[in-house]
């Protein structure tokens, strides 16, 4: 029996996807998580051919919950299905060790092939970015800062930019306030930016934030 584990923590994407597994694989047994944390325990505590998670989730974000889940299980494959631009993530996704990267915008029939494929023992990479990759079309002059920053600088990024306090960043990831503050620092000095401030306006114009994040961090820019 295909078994199946849906991270994500709005109750509406996690049915909808559940619903579009079960019409192309009617027999698999499918499990939800509504929060990162809940993913890692159910992901080490049972056998699973295929996760599916969202990025943006409270407690532990999926990025934080793949990493673990890849440390405990190297050969689980797990599919990053998040609103958050593919050109901007794929790459760093795939070197954490998911076997794929798809925008919840992609159509039903993007996110069965992806399933499939990734069933198969194969990587999946959206027909755009795949162009992208093969024509090498970002030359090395065009790449955006945040291409520089390791997977944990980034990632340090996105949440020192959300508006989080040190200690929370450190809490969700597991790490000393020292730590994060030493990345922080990394952060500014590589992409040459003095202030969070900085921070926060370029993750709103390159999309790197959730759409949530996106709206709230917006309206305070403004106001």
């Amino acid at each position: 029996m295909l078994r199946i584990l849906i991270a994500d923590d709005h109750e509406i994407m996690r049915k909808g996807v559940k619903q579009i597994l079960l019409e192309e694989f009617p027999f698999a047994y499918i499990e939800e998580a509504r929060d990162g944390e809940i993913l890692v325990n159910r992901a080490m505590s049972a056998e699973w051919d295929i996760i599916i998670s969202d990025i943006a989730m409270p407690v532990m974000n999926g990025i934080e919950a793949l990493r673990r889940i890849k440390q405990n299980n190297p050969e689980l494959p797990v599919l990053i299905l998040s609103m958050h631009p593919e050109e901007h993530y794929t790459n760093r996704i795939l070197k954490l060790g998911a076997s794929g990267y798809l925008s919840k915008e992609a159509a039903t029939k993007e996110l069965v092939n992806a399933v499939n494929r990734i069933l198969k023992g194969k990587i999946y990479i959206s027909p755009g970015i795949e162009q992208k990759t093969t024509c090498h079309q970002l030359e090395e002059s065009d790449k955006p800062l945040h291409a520089e920053l390791s997977d944990r600088e980034f990632e340090v990024l996105r949440l020192v930019a959300a508006g989080l306090p040190l200690t929370q960043i450190a809490k969700d990831l597991s790490l000393q306030v020292t730590t994060i503050s030493t990345y922080r620092s990394r952060v500014l000095e590589k992409m040459n930016m003095k202030s969070n401030a900085e921070l926060t306006r370029y993750t709103l114009e390159n999309e790197l934030s959730s759409p949530a994040v996106r709206i709230s961090l917006s309206t305070l820019a403004t106001s």
